[in-house]
């Protein structure tokens, strides 16, 4: 029988595996929102099930504070506005449910932040198909291989894991490390006038 030590196990090995994996990527993805976010830009975020929590989640951390009193950032999880979604669900189908608002709400030097353990989510391929045609970078959280969506990403943060849960826990640390490393950037930034 499992033991909690044996998913502890699991998770550290996955988590071990994705920070050799992910250095370079994390950097750029933390780069790309740095620089819109900097210029007047914002961060458009979707997911279905858990990774639809994990950008409500992610959004209320910029929006609100992660750890310190700073300016509020703009951040949408598209996933939050039960009358927008169901009536595109209706409308135009769940495939388009994040697209149609990436459509209404994202500019040129927006990013999405597009999550799906499989990569393979027809929605959220859709939302990035959108991305691009607005002008928006996108940034890819996936499981292992990035599924259809890693090759329509500017950057791809592919959790080396096959595992939903695994792959959802470090979709979490990576979405802490960006709200951490941008509220500290951005409160700094603030502070000397210099952009960082």
């Amino acid at each position: 029988m499992r033991k909690f030590k044996d998913i502890a196990r699991e998770h550290q090995m996955v988590l071990e595996s994705a920070m050799e994996a992910a250095e370079t990527a994390f950097a750029d993805a933390r780069e790309i929102c740095l620089a819109s976010l900097q210029h007047n830009g914002r961060l458009l975020v979707c997911g279905n099930g858990g990774s639809a929590a994990d950008a409500q989640h992610f959004a209320a951390e910029l929006v609100g504070r992660f750890e310190r009193e700073r300016d509020a950032y703009p951040a949408i999880a598209l996933s939050t506005d039960t009358s927008i979604i169901t009536a595109l669900a209706n409308d135009y189908g769940i495939e388009r449910i994040f697209s149609r608002q990436v459509e209404a709400l994202g500019r040129p030097g927006d990013v999405l932040i597009a999550i799906s353990t499989s990569g393979n989510s027809p929605n959220v391929l859709q939302a990035a198909a959108s991305a691009r045609k607005t002008g928006m970078k996108t940034i890819a959280m996936t499981g292992q291989g990035g599924g259809h969506l890693g090759p329509m990403a500017d950057v791809l943060l592919a959790v080396p894991s096959t595992r939903t849960a695994r792959i959802q826990e470090i979709h979490e640390i990576f979405l802490h490390g960006l709200a951490e490393l941008l509220e500290i950037q951005l409160s700094d930034t603030k502070k000397t006038g210099k952009e960082l």
